[in-house]
């Protein structure tokens, strides 16, 4: 039977600890301020109950933070319209002392606004007895109205020491990025003095805390021996939305705009939005990173687009990953709960990619055998075994210098984070220097050689979000082995300088063959980022683009129309009939959808603006984008994609001298025709629009280039002006 026990709120107990209370059993509160061991804390949110009310239905959409050290470490997914909801979610937090309380806060999740608050408590973790479950029912309360009643949080919480040993690889693996601004400040906070308050602990007490806390450091920023190579993440989950049957009609035309939102942890994905239909087809996959040993649960919600108001809850269903066996393709037709409709899907466990972290004595490319089996894992001769494995990358982040001081005392505490497509690996963070040294590997398995390399510089708080220093992003294939250079950090645009260089030396091993291939497949799909907003110089700068692709075929015209000045009447009476057909006017809608916008409130209506105008940004950039990678095909902006456009024409060339053009094109008919016989569940794609999307357009070009070091910022040359 499982202890239970209510804990108060945080408005009736003194901050940051509440006076601890008796329970049955030997509690954690006596232990030495500084333990050997980390400890794990495994939280099961159950329910709420008879939570308030926020929205003017007389509901709520509640969701759950769970915070520690004023980090956010956990989120709830939104139960829509219901205060006593039911969340039945886990999960797993390392922490390095048990001290710091769990804050609990409710919010009810409103789109497009600001969420409300609903209430909160915390949990002091000292009262808590070791590898025992305990069910805990916290009791909700707002700090500026404690009398008012704001329901119940009912949560089953395990508190585990880890052993010593243990604790070196939890360490290197919390050099994983995953949600580095919720939880990387308090995973690596024993790297700085402890902030306790001095209530209760006595001067020697502190000052023995500080000394352990210092050695601890020291052995802690070295990676054990057996260990430095660790894999950092277990395997990856391969999810393709192949459709949705009998979906819940949301609209009043009797069809919905459907789209899918899957989540693994702080891993999300958003599928795109079919219009006007029940059972959409979607063909489309998306790749999460497996953390955990024992799986996980994947959560996944439909939704319906509407425009100028808050989106349609379609249904909502989940895979338990623990159920599901490895490298093998398993077919689901999940029942969307709380809605109708089915979602089928294609789930594939399989084994982790190629990616590590080691320090600058362990390097896989200097030892001589390591090199020579990476070499012949790409060569020629393995040009068809598994396609998907194009190449190896290996980034050495060696230093900064010069960076920006982000603090009050004029220092950073900078950390570097390294990106390649969705796989996010980061450094320790060095304290008070603004020329940190890291000496870190990363090595990555590649996947696409036209993959953008992506290295930012943030500091530390501890108390918010990580300030933002400097970023740099380096194609793959403009990368010169071997080579230490100094990269000039960029803005968060990356359009211009900010202050620091960073030391990288990185190398790329790849088979070309694959990387062809590779290149007419459809392109990862990063994590869900912010959505894009509307911006009077994005929307600006797009319409210039659009204007130039404009007036280049513009001028293309002007020349067709001097070569053939109406000397061909039937084509110019032709080219006057599309014309005339293109402006003819649209059929007027129906009076009902007249009288369904006017009933629309000024706040939906801007909404509705807003929506439209950034639909119109987004629109422009991508026509404008398109007509930019075709023009920097021909004018070799990546010489790499011009050849294999080139080797693509002289083949067709060749089978087109060879073989009559009909035999080709039934070839290719047939094949078109019979693809979804023979392969159902194919992912639909364009490789044509497939190779452009590889080609870079002018804002990413410029985003691209690589800023030249101004000498007179350069640290080596400020020390030589201060001793003259």
């Amino acid at each position: 039977m499982l202890d239970s026990y209510k804990l108060k709120s945080t408005s009736s107990l003194p901050f940051p600890y509440s006076k601890r209370l008796n329970t049955i059993g030997t509690s954690n509160a006596d232990l030495p301020l500084v333990d050997p061991g980390m400890y794990q804390l495994d939280i099961t949110l159950r329910r709420g109950q008879n939570l308030a009310a926020r929205d003017r239905g007389g509901t709520s959409d509640p969701y759950v933070k769970f915070k520690i050290g004023g980090k956010e470490v956990f989120r709830s997914k939104i139960i829509h319209k219901n205060l006593n909801p039911v969340w039945e979610e886990k999960a797993c937090i390392l922490i390095d002392q048990p001290r710091e309380p769990l804050y609990i806060k409710v919010f009810d999740y409103d789109f497009g606004l600001q969420d409300d608050f609903m209430g909160s408590a915390f949990l002091d973790l000292t009262l808590l007895e070791l590898k025992r479950p305990t069910d805990v029912t916290l009791t909700l309360k707002d700090p500026h109205y404690p009398d008012h009643d704001l329901g119940s949080i009912l949560l089953s919480v395990i508190l585990t020491p880890k052993e010593g040993e243990q604790r070196d690889v939890e360490l290197s693996k919390t050099e994983v990025l995953g949600s580095f601004f919720s939880v990387k400040s308090f995973w690596w906070r024993s790297y700085r003095p402890p902030a306790f308050p001095a209530l209760g602990f006595s001067r020697a007490e502190r000052q023995n805390l500080c000394c352990q806390n210092t050695q601890f450091q020291t052995q802690s920023l070295r990676l054990s021996d057996l260990h430095r190579k660790s894999h950092l993440w277990r395997g990856i989950v391969s999810i393709t939305l192949i459709e949705g049957r009998d979906l819940k009609a949301m609209d009043s035309n009797g069809f919905s705009d459907p789209y899918v939102k899957f989540r693994l942890g702080h891993q999300k994905y958003k599928s795109k939005i079919m219009p006007k239909t029940l059972n959409p087809q979607w063909r489309e996959q998306f790749d999460f990173h497996l953390y955990e040993e024992r799986g996980g649960i994947i959560d996944i919600t439909a939704w319906d687009k509407d425009a100028g108001k808050r989106d349609d809850f379609i249904g909502r269903c989940q895979i338990d990953l623990s159920a599901l066996s490895r490298e093998q393709t398993h077919k689901l037709e999940l029942q969307l709960e709380e809605g109708e409709g089915h979602l089928v899907l294609l789930v594939t466990l399989t084994a982790s990619a190629t990616v590590s972290i080691s320090d600058l004595s362990v390097n896989s490319l200097e030892d001589q055998k390591e090199r020579e089996a990476i070499l012949k894992r790409y060569s020629p001769m393995r040009m068809f075994h598994n396609v998907k494995d194009v190449g190896f990358l290996q980034v050495k982040v060696i230093r900064a210098e010069g960076l920006m001081a982000a603090d009050v005392t004029g220092k950073s505490d900078p950390f570097c984070v390294v990106e390649l497509n969705n796989d996010r690996l980061l450094t320790h963070t060095v304290y008070k220097n603004l020329n940190p040294e890291w000496n870190k590997i990363f090595t990555f398995n590649i996947k696409d050689i036209h993959s953008v390399l992506e290295v930012t510089v943030y500091d530390e708080d501890r108390d918010r979000s990580a300030d933002f220093l400097g970023k740099v992003a380096i194609p793959l294939l403009t990368i010169q082995n071997g080579e230490q250079k100094a990269y000039v950090l960029k803005n968060k645009q990356l359009t211009g300088p900010t202050k620091g260089v960073i030391y990288l030396e990185i190398d790329v091993i790849f088979n070309a063959v694959k990387a062809s291939i590779r290149t007419l497949i459809p392109k990862e799909q990063k994590y869900i980022e912010e959505e894009n907003r509307l911006s009077k110089q994005l929307l600006l700068r797009n319409f210039i683009r659009m204007k130039r692709c404009v007036m280049v075929l513009v001028n293309a015209a002007y020349y067709i129309n001097s070569c053939f000045d109406w000397d061909s009447p039937p084509r110019s009476l032709a080219a006057f009939m599309v014309v005339e057909d293109m402006l003819e006017d649209e059929e007027e809608e129906d009076d009902k959808d007249d009288k369904d916008s006017e009933k629309k409130g000024f706040i939906n209506k801007i909404y509705a603006i807003q929506e439209v105008c950034v639909s119109v940004q987004n629109i422009l950039d991508e026509v404008a984008s398109f007509g930019e990678r075709i023009k920097n095909t021909f004018n070799w902006t990546v010489p790499f994609l011009s050849w294999l456009a080139i080797a693509a024409l002289c083949v067709f060339t060749v089978i087109l001298y060879f073989i009559p053009l009909r035999y080709i094109v039934l070839v290719w008919g047939i094949n078109k025709f019979t693809k979804k016989l023979r392969s159902p569940y194919a992912i639909d794609n364009n490789e044509l629009l497939d190779f452009l999307s590889r080609v870079p357009s002018d804002v990413q070009v410029v985003q691209y280039q690589e800023l030249k070091q101004d000498p007179s910022h350069s640290p080596c040359k400020r020390k030589k002006n201060n001793l003259g």
